[in-house]
């Protein structure tokens, strides 16, 4: 794994903290420590377990290249998925901020641009893991 990737890497293991801390919130809402509607719930921990599930994802993606010997740019990929674990948890949590909404907000987009970039990074994952695999038949 290049020194960028491990930087990275260990810097995305450090946020499992934040996602941890997060959790705490999320409890707070569901058992109705900290008010919060319906539609904020329901958002708060799809957001929560999109952060955890994503950032674990990434890391499998970044294990995969690097022991799959992916070289070039292409070993860079899993970086996208990592971003959409900011992306998409940020659309949800941040659409729904205020005292009573009744339906997110314009910062949903957030969670569609993650959408888009968690589907091209993992094609890119997919695309550079085979194409390696190919080459070294």
């Amino acid at each position: 794994m290049s020194p960028i990737s491990l930087i990275v890497t260990g810097a995305t293991v450090l946020t499992v903290v934040t996602i941890a801390f997060g959790g705490t919130f999320v409890l707070r809402v569901v058992t109705g420590g900290q008010p919060a509607n319906d539609l904020q719930r329901s958002f708060f921990r799809a957001g929560h377990a999109h952060a955890g599930v994503l950032v674990t994802l990434g890391l499998v993606c970044a294990l995969l290249l690097a022991t799959g010997d992916v070289t070039g740019p292409w070993s860079y990929a899993y970086i996208g998925v990592l971003a959409a674990a900011i992306l998409i948890p940020a659309g949800f949590f941040l659409s729904v901020l205020g005292p009573d909404p009744q339906r997110p907000g314009p910062l949903i987009a957030l969670l569609w641009t993650g959408a888009a970039v968690l589907t091209l990074s993992l094609l890119t994952v997919g695309i550079a893991l085979i194409a390696t695999g190919a080459g070294a038949l």
